[in-house]
Order: C-alpha cells, then sequence, then structure tokens
C-alpha cells in the first residue's frame, strides 16, 4: 500500500480556540489496490428424470437465456452429462443455484446445479 502524504497550510486552532497561523496540518491519503472479485462458473449436471423443458425453462428463467440458447444448453447437458450455464461472481452464481435447486425440489425433480471457482 502507498501512502502519499500532502501538507496544507492553513490556520490551525488549539484546544483554547486559539488561531495559530503559519502552522500545517499532514493528511495521508492511501491508495488501495482493490482485487477483482474471482468468478464462479454455474454448471448444471444431467439426471434422466428432471423434464427437458423444465431445464430449458430454468435456462430461460434464471440465467437470461433465449428459447434457442436454453434448448442447445439443454441438449448439451443431456449428451455431456454437465455444461456450463453462466458465469458469475460467487453470490449471485450461489444465489442462481438455490433458486434453480429449489424450485426444482419444489416440484419433485432431482435436478442438480453446481457452483464451481473458473480457472482462468
Amino acid at each position: 500500500m502507498k501512502e502519499h502524504i500532502i501538507n496544507k497550510s492553513k490556520e490551525i486552532k488549539d484546544e483554547s480556540g486559539t488561531a495559530k497561523k503559519g502552522q500545517s496540518s499532514v493528511s495521508r491519503k492511501s491508495r488501495v489496490k482493490v482485487k477483482e472479485p474471482g468468478m464462479y462458473n454455474v454448471i448444471m449436471l444431467n439426471d434422466d428424470f428432471t423434464p427437458m423443458d423444465f431445464v430449458v425453462d430454468m435456462l430461460i428463467k434464471y440465467f437470461e437465456k433465449s428459447t434457442t440458447e436454453a434448448t442447445n444448453l439443454m441438449l448439451s447437458v443431456h449428451k455431456g452429462n454437465r455444461a456450463i450455464v453462466g458465469t458469475y461472481v460467487y453470490d449471485v452464481a450461489i444465489t442462481k443455484t438455490m433458486k434453480v435447486t429449489g424450485e426444482a425440489r419444489d416440484k419433485g425433480y432431482p435436478f442438480k446445479v453446481i457452483v464451481e471457482k473458473r480457472k482462468d
């Protein structure tokens, strides 16, 4: 962390309120490097019980996919057992995963969605 010291000439008052001219104050500004948040892949896994139309609906509803994109991803999951359906910061990835999983459980489907840290 780099620190920059800035001198400012100004009037400073002591505890009694008497002005002391010609003195300076020092303020410190710290420059902090901000690290970009890690990105996480949301991955849908295939199962033999969850209807394909449900998977397409989840991709449209929670991952903002078009019908064509959602259908292609669903087929990719069906044929390849898994597919990355989106990459997000951790909190967003977990929230989307919980919403999809919750809706699947409400309908009695064993559909599984997982989150993995993206490898750069």
